[in-house]
């Protein structure tokens, strides 16, 4: 026989679960801050519910939230452009050293950003040599430095356009940044399309015959990968376990993009820093009467 009042059936059920859900949040509220939410996370890996890789992806999540794309960017003065007229082989050569995907390129004046060029594409250049560069080029995607992150990974899944130019207040470049960048935040860092594992870990081969060596790489394994004896030369008791750290003690300072240095028979060229440190040096051979130290 059907309920005679299904309205009110449905009411005493809806009031019913509203019930027990209240009585729930009496007794185990839910947090009520950002802060409190990654505690709860922490405290669901302490109790097995989640691992430890998916509570720092969760963090990253919460906190990506509250990041602009002017606080990951790659700051203007180190990002690497390709300049219109410069010639094929030149261009070729940037490519290659650096390992990117993608280029901003521009005209006259590094501000002028006339568009993006794909390292891919550079094939075409090499099989029709007479072929315009600026046909290869893809338009260049502008955003401002307070442009959130979550919305900034929405546009760079919805256009397929992976790199932005970052432009300040005042309309000027201020930096780029790539969906690797923004992915980066949640996942943690993420290993360009181009490396070659020569080994597990942190030592990539490079298609010049180069290699991309991490900052935290331990001193025994730089050895051990290019049979040298990387030693301290000052005898003031320092004792280091990454070649980041050996390499900054030598120079003196906190390296910069773009400094090298001559140590074992190897040149060490820094190739991106990141919080203070170096994250990945090119290395290569030292040319021959260089330092041995």
């Amino acid at each position: 026989m059907s309920d005679p009042h299904p309205a009110r059936a449905a009411q005493e059920k809806q009031d019913k679960r509203t019930f027990l859900q209240k009585v729930a949040e009496f007794i185990h509220p839910g947090p009520d801050s950002k802060e409190e939410l990654i505690e709860t996370l922490a405290d669901a890996e302490d109790n097995d519910v989640i691992g430890p890789e998916s509570r720092v992806m969760l963090e990253g999540v919460i906190k990506m939230a509250e990041l602009t794309a002017g606080d990951v960017m790659v700051a203007a003065p180190r990002m690497d452009l390709i300049d219109i007229d410069a010639p094929y082989e030149e261009i070729l050569h940037l490519v290659i050293d650096t390992a990117h995907s993608r280029f901003p390129v521009y005209e006259g004046d590094r501000e002028n950003i006339i568009g993006i060029l794909l390292a891919k594409d550079l094939l075409k250049l090499q099989r029709a040599p007479d072929l315009n560069l600026r046909a290869l080029l893809r338009p260049a995607s502008l955003v401002p430095e307070s442009k959130g992150l979550n919305d900034l990974l929405r546009e760079f899944r919805g256009n397929r356009n992976h790199l932005a130019i970052v432009i300040d207040e005042f309309g000027r470049v201020a930096g780029l940044i790539t969906i690797e960048d923004v992915l980066e935040q949640i996942v943690g860092e993420i290993e360009d399309e181009f490396d070659v594992v020569v080994d597990e870990g942190d030592i990539f081969g490079l298609a010049d015959r180069t290699y991309r060596v991490s900052g935290d790489t331990s001193i025994e394994r730089v050895n051990e990968a290019f049979g040298v004896r990387l030693v301290l030369t000052e005898a003031d008791g320092h004792e280091f376990d990454t070649i980041g750290g050996l390499i900054a003690h030598e120079m003196g300072h906190v390296p910069k993009r773009g400094e090298s240095m001559l140590l074992g028979g190897l040149k060490f060229d820094v190739l991106h820093t990141k919080g203070g440190a170096v994250r990945w040096f090119k290395v290569s051979p030292a040319e021959p009467g260089g330092d041995t130290a």
